[in-house]
């Protein structure tokens, strides 16, 4: 497997000998350790030059795919599709540098684009890593010899997606959360170290949809909370008992972002005109909306919570801030297209997925205010024609990460 590496230069690395670091480098799953999409990094850019921050490297062949990142200890883990194979892959962070890959799974297809879909999860000296088709992988994390793999649909009885298996499983404890959907239960759970199946929820056997889970305690009682297609439920830890849940009127094509939790309030919110909404988890089984509305139609590029305020592309009004408290709208701004959103020390890194501009905003309920921006280059020749620049920015060790399917970026944005 070829990889094609752009170093950076010596000065730099020696600098960075001598700069005390105010950065925890690791980014272990999904949105980050508490999936809110905070990066842990302080003293970034706050501005960007001309042309953007300066590159690092590019690997030019972590293969096809939507696949984001976990960044732990110095290396890089995602999924890229192969020659018909898709790959769980650690990449060096300092080189860009390929490590080692090992096999998922068999390719998926599908017409918005070939290849695995989920961020892997790195926990302890392993990754779990969910291909396309559905295929749970877990790997030893030196060098990714395979460890166990559960199937969704063979093992756990689920039934593939329109789109194929896209949440980012959880890792909790001594479990794994994931998805499988269908009869035998939407949500599962399974020994982390054996794979041996835990539970799997038997009030609700909806299909799996594309959104991932999460994990609070909540008056005392620890609980994974999912949406699907028609509701969102909270289900707890230990026995996969379901506690409660929640009506959601998208109903149609594919409900996606993450939920966000805090302090007894769970948000939702996803496109094809459904908008969000807040509950208040009350102890009843069906909690009661403290609002809803269609300010925030949000398809994929996620929301993030930073404060009072909601940030993420709405389908329509284009850039919000939405106010937690109430769900009102604070501003609007189409001044870059759709796509995804990510947030590090005091700013939002907000992707064009059409373009691949990356524009550098601060988080603020008082409007958009731009400090930078620069466009991917080069980008992908291999993307489907309807497939757009969908992979999530990261920040992390002072270093923001993009893709654009076989295409891995590495820039300095630390101040």
């Amino acid at each position: 497997m070829k990889t094609q590496v752009l170093s950076f230069s010596f000065a730099a690395a020696m600098g960075g000998l001598f700069t005390l670091s105010t950065f925890a480098a690791d980014w272990p799953q999904w949105r980050g350790a508490d999936r809110a999409d905070h990066s842990p990094d302080t003293g970034l850019l706050k501005t960007w030059p001309d042309g953007g921050p300066k590159r690092v490297w590019m690997n030019t062949d972590v293969g096809l795919g939507y696949s984001g990142y976990a960044i732990v200890g110095g290396r890089l883990y995602t999924l890229g599709l192969r020659d018909g194979t898709e790959y769980l892959i650690a990449v060096d962070t300092k080189t860009g540098a390929e490590v080692w890959s090992t096999k998922v799974g068999d390719r998926l297809e599908n017409r918005w684009g070939d290849g695995p879909r989920t961020t892997p999860s790195v926990d302890g000296d392993r990754i779990y890593a969910l291909g396309g088709l559905g295929e749970l992988v877990c790997a030893r994390l030196s060098d990714g010899k395979e460890l166990w793999s559960v199937s969704m649909t063979e093992d756990l009885g689920g039934k593939l997606p329109g789109w194929g298996y896209t949440e980012s499983v959880l890792v909790d404890g001594d479990l794994v959360v994931c998805t499988p959907g269908g009869a035998n239960g939407t949500l599962a759970a399974l020994d982390k170290m054996t794979s041996e199946l835990r539970w799997q929820t038997k009030g609700i056997t909806a299909d799996a949809h594309y959104s991932s889970p999460i994990v609070f305690e909540h008056d005392g009682k620890r609980q994974y909370a999912k949406l699907i297609e028609k509701q969102a439920f909270g289900v707890d830890a230990k026995t996969g008992d379901v506690l409660w849940t929640t009506d959601w009127p998208a109903g149609r094509t594919a409900v996606i972002p993450t939920p966000i939790y805090e302090d007894g309030l769970f948000y939702i919110t996803s496109d094809y005109g459904a908008g969000s909404k807040q509950i208040r988890l009350d102890g009843t089984a069906e909690p009661e909306d403290v609002w809803s509305n269609k300010v925030m139609k949000n398809h994929h590029g996620g929301v993030i919570k930073v404060g009072d305020y909601l940030y993420g592309y709405s389908g329509g009004p284009g850039w919000v801030c939405q106010d937690w408290k109430t769900g009102e709208e604070i501003w609007a701004n189409e001044s870059l297209g759709k796509g995804a959103i990510h947030y590090a020390d005091g700013m939002l890194y907000c992707l064009d997925e059409n373009k691949g501009t990356v524009v550098l905003i601060e988080a603020t309920p008082k409007g958009w205010n731009e400090k930078g921006r620069f466009t991917l280059d080069p980008q992908t020749k291999q993307r489907s024609s309807q497939g757009k620049i969908w992979t999530h920015p990261v920040v992390v060790d002072g270093k923001l990460y993009l893709r654009d399917q076989e295409l891995l970026y590495c820039y300095d944005v630390e101040s």
